[in-house]
């Protein structure tokens, strides 16, 4: 009964913070007090701190759908297109994205995040944090101490903090830093930081965040992986170095920022704690109960259908297939015999047999015609059950995406889901950051090295793609690639293996070729059966897209610039 009275009052007590606020720019995370209860009472009750840390947690959420309606970003950037012609991710690719017409709006929510952790690091010292079982690192003594537990809570706020920052920095290039909450009474209409002081503060809480934490998920108990880690923190900082060594930010090309990303990303794989994941289609379920080796950070698993529903192809319970990747995404995959893009004469590939012998990851991340997925083909011809136009919510470009899809999944007459989450750091990133950060700092000084770390994720089981090779020599030679050739394979191998999971809208900006790469036409393949098994396949425009300089960055919302002038608007909005 104590504890359901307890609930009663923290639900208004949420409800007097939320009402704290001066014209909703950041939430002051003040207690006004009220009710004959004060917030020292509040956060003396056993249960308070943990579940307000907690509570921080849920600002993270999955990306599987971020316009409501089953669209994934990978439909904002030459990856892929949407099925739904309404849906509000078009507003990224047809030159209407703007302060008054915003898309992926987090600012409000970022800060929400923002100030739960400013006030739990303001809080949790002193507090009646109760005592749990946590094997961390090891079931001894030392490690269950009031103390001990505070510390760990402490360095799961800080990465938090750092990840919610991180979420702003990347789209506006720069935020306000708040590390207190604020009250009505303070300032709220404040200018941005300069893009390295952001970038400084994520970092040091990224470190606060390392010195505190275990080391990686398995030094968690079972019922607490999921939680921030080392690793995590290490990834974030890894991530973050190479966004601020690339030329969208490095516009002087200083090397040591490029060997600082290394580094970064360097420490983590040195820890010994990720490893590529043996199957690479399961990589996104939970599996027996537990987050992969190559899992670092992920938000909680929901048991879901709803991944299947918006993407799986049309004559499959009359799912929606949201999700259609581009002919441009599909060539980006080589040939497996040979290891070569399939615009090398040399590779083998055969315009009238597309899809034959091609980098098994093609197969695990999109369905093209003659795919199978729940013991059914994929038919995407022309008139086919999944074909091109065939309704409005049949695939726009000749394909449907099949990475995250569970062929255990069910919906229509029955009904099962999958437990999964959304992964925002992986293992193989961070070798591709690695591998990028390294080839720009040192260039063929580092080529062995390089090729060491890639070749770990092409010869993952399963995909067992050749070892990279770049400039080749006649039949199946091999010459060793020079800066520029390296760097396009890293590319390349980067757009593959992270297909539809964010990296691309980001990526492309950062290297500064958003005007090259984006503002043009998207296509697909219109295949004709003529017998059959024999088809024609026929390149065509989808759809026209449009990239302006002021794309490089996100329009700052109108209703934030309304409410706090200072924050000061990007370029070009």
């Amino acid at each position: 009964m104590k504890k359901n009275i307890f609930y009663l009052i923290l639900a208004f007590v949420t409800m007097q913070v939320a009402g704290c606020k001066k014209d909703g720019f950041l939430q002051d995370g003040s207690f006004s007090g009220g009710n004959d209860i004060t917030q020292a009472q509040l956060w003396a009750n056993p249960d308070y701190a943990r579940n307000f840390l907690n509570n921080a947690y849920s600002v993270l959420s999955d990306r599987y759908s971020v316009d409501n309606a089953g669209a994934l970003f990978a439909s904002g950037t030459d990856e892929a297109v949407n099925s739904n012609q309404n849906s509000s991710i078009t507003t990224l690719t047809n030159g209407t994205w703007s302060a008054a017409k915003p898309f992926d709006e987090v600012w409000a929510d970022m800060y929400t995040g923002i100030r739960k952790t400013n006030a739990f690091l303001e809080n949790v010292d002193g507090s009646a944090v109760i005592p749990l079982d946590e094997v961390v690192p090891a079931n001894v003594a030392a490690n269950q101490t009031y103390a001990a537990q505070v510390e760990r809570l402490k360095g799961q706020a800080y990465f938090l903090r750092a990840f919610f920052q991180f979420e702003l920095l990347k789209r506006y290039g720069s935020f306000p830093i708040v590390t207190r909450t604020l009250t009505v009474n303070d300032n709220l209409d404040l200018p941005r930081n300069t893009f390295q002081q952001c970038v400084d503060q994520i970092s040091k809480d990224c470190e606060d965040a390392i010195s505190r934490l275990p080391l990686s998920p398995t030094e968690w108990r079972a019922a607490d992986r999921g939680r921030a880690t080392q690793t995590a923190a290490m990834a974030l900082k890894a991530r973050m170095f190479l966004y601020a060594a690339s030329p969208q930010y490095n516009t002087n090309n200083d090397l040591t920022k490029w060997q600082a990303a290394a580094d970064a990303a360097k420490r983590l794989m040195d820890t010994g704690k990720h490893s590529i994941y043996t199957s690479y289609p399961n990589i996104w379920l939970w599996n027996n109960g537990a987050f992969n080796a190559e899992t670092i950070f992920a938000t909680s698993t929901l048991n879901t259908n709803s991944i299947e529903v918006n993407n799986a192809p049309i004559s499959y319970d009359a799912a929606n297939g949201r999700t259609n990747p581009t002919q441009e995404m599909v060539d980006a995959f080589e040939m497996r015999s040979t290891g070569r893009m399939i615009t090398d004469a040399a590779s083998g590939y055969l315009a009238t047999n597309p899809y034959a012998n091609r980098d098994p990851r093609l197969n695990f991340a999109i369905m093209y015609n003659g795919s199978t997925f729940k013991s059914k083909t994929v038919d995407t011809y022309v008139g086919g059950k999944d074909g091109l136009n065939l309704n409005v919510n049949a695939t726009k470009t000749g394909y449907y995406m099949r990475k995250y899809l569970s062929e255990a999944a069910a919906w229509g007459p029955t009904s099962t889901t999958v437990r999964r989450p959304w992964i925002f750091f992986r293992y193989a990133e961070i070798l591709l950051n690695y591998a990028e950060a390294l080839n720009e700092a040192q260039g063929a000084a580092a080529q062995t090295e390089i090729l060491r770390v890639l070749n770990l994720i092409r010869n993952r089981t399963g995909v067992q793609m050749p070892p990279l090779q770049t400039t080749n020599a006649a039949g199946n030679g091999y010459v060793a690639p020079n800066q520029i050739e390296l760097r396009k394979r890293i590319r390349n191998e980067r757009r593959v293996e992270l297909c539809f999971e964010e990296h691309r809208f980001y990526d492309v900006r950062r290297w500064k070729e958003g005007e090259l790469t984006f503002n043009k036409p998207v296509t697909g393949m219109r295949i004709v059966q003529t017998a059959p098994t024999t088809f024609t396949y026929t390149p065509f425009t989808v759809e026209n897209r449009v990239f302006t300089a002021r794309n490089y960055l996100y329009p700052i919302s109108q209703n934030e610039l309304n409410k706090a002038p200072n924050l000061g608007q990007n370029p070009g909005y």
